[in-house]
């Protein structure tokens, strides 16, 4: 080889080197364009407005001020709804799927990072090639073939008419340089949305947990209310038979026995809807658990009273509401990704620098593609430089930044959301032990009015009307009382969700096997998918 040429060679290797060794360390401190995110601190008032409410006379307070109770459903004392809660944790499917698009979030995030290392590609090929240099060379009167031509040069040239195979194995490689810090702020808002899965997961845990406790405490109240009516009825059929005993002794009229031959149809007939609020509720407790529904008919069908209610509840100060609600933690993981995706934007505007290379063993002989000097290389650095796109990269700068503002918004709207459904959930649980304190009072002193109505009754002394008003009343005023505590239990069920606890003992929920694709029996490998951050 020419001595110039072995000193051009030696002068574009020490180039590239020293561009290399130039850009690498910009590369290491190379700043990240856009705004760094900051966390939002919302204005919050010192404490709920409705926490001071008394419950009733001589009652405690409402709310507490000390910190809620992750595994708020304990309060109620009832091992039963403890169980249920576990198992729904474990078979729901909504909450399966919520965990699913945790894992999907974080393959992003990798893919995000990936975008930010070297990439290196193989190949190996074989090819059949006809040059088309006879044309190129009778064109130019190089390859006439006359008779003054030189045998050993046509031989040569005629070598080069022929197809050729061509055998090539090589390594592609390439590596983007992050200046601009774009990669690192697609990483960045890649991190933010799985952060905002995961709160989405912790959502729907919070939500699973309340809806178990809501239902659960539906059936238990069914159950009360239709207990209370079978024990009216039973008093109604006992009034029923004095009546007919009145009536047999010439004591009573036939139309004494028709008042109370209908009251008691009438209590009867208020059955059948309560025996359907309890098989409604046992079948959404059976889905919940993701089971089919009909399978906890067995183990829910005995009739329980209903749990008794906490003299108070722990709510905190509205200050440690953003950390405890999976909403407010997922809208500002929403507004971090918003505010990356500023500095993803603002990066498009500069140059990209890369780093490409080439190197493989190329021959038209299979055999000597093996040999060093068959081998080829290509080093270099590409700059890429955006000089007119349209308008382009700075409308998506300015459509970051409008995303990124709606983003604050909805973080605001989110948290002003939670204060008011605390102090709604406050308002209704407070109002309500009231309406059952009140209703408790009142249907203790339509028993006494029942009970002298009947007496006097048997006595002779007051009709029979008396008795059938007593006893309607009576039973409505029960049946509102019974009604009252289911509403009060779910009213405080809302205030717990309203809070945003429960998500917190439950941050490593393992999904059971499932296939990729079809049923596990047509062939499919079947998967195991977490919630755990995946190992680098």
């Amino acid at each position: 080889m020419p001595a110039c040429l072995l000193a051009a060679r030696r002068r574009h290797r020490l180039l590239v080197w020293r561009f290399s060794l130039g850009v690498l360390p910009l590369a290491l401190a190379a700043c990240a364009v856009g705004p760094d995110y900051q966390p939002p601190r919302p204005a919050t008032p010192a404490a709920f407005a409705q926490a001071g409410g008394k419950p009733g006379p001589g009652a405690s307070s409402v709310a507490l001020a000390s910190q809620p109770n992750p595994a708020w459903w304990r309060s109620f004392n009832d091992p039963q709804l403890d169980g249920l809660i576990e198992r729904a944790i474990a078979g729901n499917l909504t909450l399966q799927q919520a965990v699913l698009r945790i894992a999907g979030a974080r393959e992003q995030t990798v893919q995000a990072g990936a975008a930010g290392l070297p990439s290196v590609n193989a190949s190996v090929k074989a090819t059949r090639q006809q040059l088309g240099l006879k044309g190129e060379l009778d064109s130019s009167a190089v390859g006439g073939g006359g008779e003054d031509t030189n045998p050993e040069i046509a031989s040569g040239l005629d070598s080069l008419f022929k197809p050729v195979n061509l055998y090539q194995g090589s390594f592609d490689a390439s590596w983007e340089i992050d200046l601009w810090g774009r990669v690192r702020r697609s990483v960045e808002a890649a991190n933010a949305q799985t952060q905002a899965a995961v709160e989405g997961r912790n959502d729907a845990l919070v939500s699973l947990e309340a809806e178990v406790a809501r239902t659960y405490l539906q059936l238990r109240g069914a159950q009360s209310v239709a207990a209370a009516l079978e024990t009216q009825i039973a008093v109604a059929q006992q009034s029923m038979e004095l009546t007919r005993s009145r009536q047999r002794n010439g004591l009573a009229p036939q139309y004494d026995v028709e008042n109370a031959n209908a009251q008691l149809g009438s209590l009867r007939a208020q059955l059948p809807q309560y025996e359907a609020q309890q098989r409604q509720a046992m079948n959404g407790l059976a889905v919940l658990l993701g089971q089919p529904p009909g399978a906890l008919d067995g183990e829910l069908a005995q009739a329980r009273p209903l749990p008794a209610m906490p003299a108070a509840v722990p709510v905190g100060i509205p200050s440690t509401l953003a950390r405890r609600r999976p909403d407010i933690r997922q809208a500002e993981a929403n507004l971090h990704a918003a505010t990356a995706n500023i500095g993803v934007s603002v990066a498009q505007l500069f140059p990209d620098v890369s780093l490409t290379g080439q190197f493989g063993m190329r021959n038209t002989d299979a055999d000597y593609l093996t040999r060093w000097s068959s081998h080829f290389y290509s080093f270099g650095p590409q700059i890429s430089l955006p000089i007119f796109q349209g308008g382009r990269l700075v409308a998506s700068v300015k459509l970051s930044r409008v995303q990124q503002a709606n983003q604050a918004l909805a973080y605001r709207q989110t948290v002003l959301t939670a204060l008011q459904d605390v102090e709604n959930a406050l308002v209704s649980y407070r109002t309500d032990r009231q309406r059952v304190d009140g209703l408790d009072q009142t249907a203790a002193s339509l028993q006494n009015a029942f009970d002298l109505a009947s007496e006097s009754y048997r006595q002779g002394i007051s009709s029979f009307i008396n008795v059938l008003d007593a006893q309607r009343q009576l039973a409505q005023a029960r049946q509102q009382a019974a009604g009252a505590r289911v509403q009060t239990g779910t009213d405080l069920v809302s205030l717990y969700k309203a809070l945003g606890g429960g998500w917190e003992p439950y941050q490593n929920i393992t999904l059971p096997d499932y296939p990729v694709f079809g049923p596990a029996e047509s062939g499919n490998t079947p998967v195991q998918l977490t919630n755990k951050s995946p190992k680098s």
